[in-house]
């Protein structure tokens, strides 16, 4: 809309000049009063036009103007969006975007511990508009350029240089916090804003990077030995229990044996049992004795073992 403004005013002043000129052109070389005039009324007429085509100018949505006179140097009002007066060539507006623009620092520093750590901040800034001819006297049009590198690796490295380097893992989103106090400070001393500071990037040396790993490859490796021998004493309860218990059942087994002879007999009867019941399942015919399985209760054998038992 500006700018189509711009190109209807420059194209009547251009109309209004040839209109001029044509008239310059057909006045004759002999002229009176009346002639004087009317080359008056065509230089007010071009002047008309000049001051038309220079005397206006638009800011746009987002930006501010701030005025230079030559005379006067720069005026203390900041005009907003819209169209202004100006005076040629006595006035000069400069034009800021107040808009907040994105920008990525690295800095190279050292943390407490003397590692060198890599840091990528991203800074969302914009100028104050109540003191951008201020910044128009003192930082000019390019402030950005001038003022953000340098007071972010100031702070960078002030503030890294307190912590140690698995700190800024650790505790990454105070180290942010702290960066961000400290930068909003610095910046205000230039009548900057910062809408966002975010830490985006971080890297170590490779020496320290080749540390952290050898570091937790050994700390991999004795958990695995702590739990092998965890392990092998596990495994020597086990067995010790295990020997335990089959001594104590032997025991009792002897026991059983000793004072009731039927014992043996009835585990004979349930060993039959678990026969019969395999050869059950089983598609092919088999046949077998009661010696075969197990079921011959009036078997030599247990009557000696009776009478043994007897006799003690």
């Amino acid at each position: 809309e500006g700018r189509l403004r711009d190109e209807t005013t420059r194209a009547m002043a251009d109309k209004v000049r040839e209109a001029a000129q044509r008239i310059f052109a057909n006045l004759p070389s002999g002229g009176g009063a009346p002639m004087g005039a009317l080359g008056l009324g065509a230089v007010g007429l071009t002047g008309l036009a000049y001051g038309s085509a220079n005397c206006l100018f638009n800011v746009e949505g987002g930006h501010r103007a701030v005025m230079y006179h030559r005379f006067g140097g720069v005026q203390q009002r900041v005009r907003g969006e819209g169209t202004h007066l100006v005076l040629p060539w006595f006035q000069r507006p400069v034009l800021y975007d107040v808009r907040a623009k994105p920008r990525m620092i690295q800095s190279l520093t050292g943390s407490k511990d003397l590692q060198m750590v890599n840091i990528s901040l991203r800074v969302l800034s914009r100028p104050d508009p109540g003191f951008l001819p201020t910044i128009y006297r003192e930082l000019g049009t390019d402030y950005d350029e001038r003022v953000l590198p340098s007071i972010v690796n100031e702070v960078l490295k002030s503030v890294v240089a307190q912590y140690n380097a698995s700190q800024l893992i650790t505790q990454r989103e105070a180290v942010s916090q702290r960066i961000r106090t400290d930068l909003l400070s610095r910046a205000r001393e230039f009548h900057l804003e910062l809408d966002d500071v975010s830490i985006t990037h971080l890297s170590f040396g490779k020496e320290y990077t080749a540390a952290v790993e050898a570091k937790q490859v050994a700390q991999q490796e004795a958990e695995r030995a702590k739990f092998v021998v965890d392990k092998a004493k596990q495994e020597k309860k086990s067995t010790v229990i295990k020997a335990q218990g089959e001594a104590k059942s032997a025991k009792l087994i002897g026991d059983a044996v000793r004072d009731n002879p039927g014992y043996i007999q009835l585990r004979r009867l349930e060993a039959a049992r678990d026969v019969a019941g395999t050869l059950s399942k089983s598609t092919n015919k088999v046949y077998l004795d009661t010696q075969s399985l197990l079921l011959n209760v009036t078997d030599s054998r247990d009557v000696l073992l009776e009478s043994h038992t007897k006799k003690k």
